[in-house]
């Protein structure tokens, strides 16, 4: 039973961060995801570019 519970919670939680939003910009994309994937950065492609032409 309480193994059931974690599960759920483990589903929520990762429903939760692939939501599409940018978290440099806010706007969703559907890069984020991808991004998110290849890089572990939820970050949209726009950002991506931005962050490697100007890393700060």
């Amino acid at each position: 039973m309480i193994e059931d519970d974690n599960i759920k919670d483990q589903h929520n939680t990762n429903a939760n961060e692939l939501n599409d939003i940018c978290d440099e910009c806010k706007k969703t994309d559907e890069s984020v995801t991808q991004n998110l994937i290849l890089t572990g950065f939820k970050i949209c492609k726009s950002c991506r570019v931005s962050k490697t032409i100007f890393p700060i």
